[in-house]
């Protein structure tokens, strides 16, 4: 088997396409000493493994190596000194309110890109997955969790939110009341639990989740892709369309796919 090609490597986080099938891109979290703790220079890596992606990708695979998916946010950031060449957290809060909103406008679009209906995102989760590191694993479409998988939502415990474009995903999956306690509390939800309530796709043993993530990438890929495109379209824009709408967006979505099986498309 061919090494996979590397197309980004830095501030902890890589981005590798598979040599033998240029339809699977991984993007890792290279962080291990640090549990893959988050810092504002891996979301600009995160984001720009985004823009890196080839065309050929149909379906991205988020891991993190170590013990741990992501333990979250760096404590550092809330630090005077902060990171080297990046604002403090608490410096940016003491500044003009449009700037805030600007950096932290910049920092969500780490999260966004997964949502994209070209790919089909999969986060693979181990151990600990906390606060951003719970809502990046929320920004991927589907999770398939290690039965040591543990997510918590710890922001409003340390007096702060959510910011990480996780709350609608969140909510989405499992509803507002739960969504609430699950936040409110920043109580951990194990892997048997999140399988249950809809955060988890499948919990397998750890030894298994390479394997099991690399058996659902394949059968995400055995559809034809502008089938999976549209289908994507159509479930995510369900959450914000009535019945008749949504019926009227299946039989366009329906008509392009005819036309394109029949040689009639673009």
């Amino acid at each position: 088997m061919e090494d996979p090609m590397t197309l980004l490597d830095r501030d902890g986080v890589r981005l590798t396409v598979d040599a033998t099938d240029a339809a699977v891109a991984t993007v890792t979290l290279a962080n291990a000493a640090k549990r893959n703790a988050q810092s504002p220079a891996m979301w600009r890596a995160l984001t720009d493994a985004g823009r890196m992606l080839p065309g050929s990708v149909r379906v991205v695979v988020l891991r993190g190596e170590g013990r741990s998916f992501s333990a979250g946010l760096d404590r550092q950031a809330f630090t005077p000194e902060g990171f080297d060449g990046e604002p403090s957290f608490l410096d940016m809060a003491k500044g003009p309110a449009e700037e805030l909103d600007r950096l932290i406008a910049e920092y969500q679009e780490a999260f966004t890109w997964w949502r994209r209906n070209d790919v089909v995102s999969v986060a693979a989760v181990q151990g600990h997955a906390i606060g951003a590191g719970f809502q990046l694993a929320l920004a991927c479409d589907l999770r398939v969790c290690a039965d040591d998988a543990q997510f918590a939502m710890r922001e409003t415990s340390l007096g702060l939110v959510p910011d990480l474009t996780g709350t609608h995903p969140l909510v989405h999956h499992v509803g507002y009341g739960r969504a609430l306690e699950i936040c409110a509390t920043g109580r951990f939800v194990h892997a048997e639990e999140a399988e249950r309530i809809g955060l988890a796709n499948l919990v397998v043993p750890r030894a298994e989740l390479d394997a099991a993530t690399a058996d659902l990438a394949a059968a995400l890929l055995a559809a034809p892709r502008d089938a999976v495109v549209e289908t994507k379209a159509l479930l995510r824009g369900a959450v914000r369309r009535d019945y008749e709408e949504q019926r009227a967006a299946e039989r366009a979505a329906q008509g392009r796919r005819l036309a394109d099986l029949a040689g009639l498309g673009d």
